[in-house]
């Protein structure tokens, strides 16, 4: 399962790098995964700190904006 979750968390990253800023129902559809498996790979994403979550329920995520030197 850890392994799904990895591979799901990259399919994230990458669909938000090339979308931006997306709804979790819309990214939910857009991955194809259960709404569990999706929640677990942000919940991933989230704690290396490579997304952003706002708002509560159908949440909006991003990837977290890098720093400029």
């Amino acid at each position: 399962m850890i392994i799904q979750i990895g591979i799901v968390a990259g399919d994230i990253w990458h669909y938000l790098d090339i979308n931006g800023t997306e709804k979790l129902s819309r990214l939910i559809l857009a991955t194809g995964k259960s709404r569990d498996l999706v929640l677990m790979s942000l919940g991933w994403l989230a704690r290396e700190g490579h997304v952003v979550l706002k708002g509560e329920g159908d949440y909006e995520i991003s990837l977290r904006q890098k720093e400029a030197v």
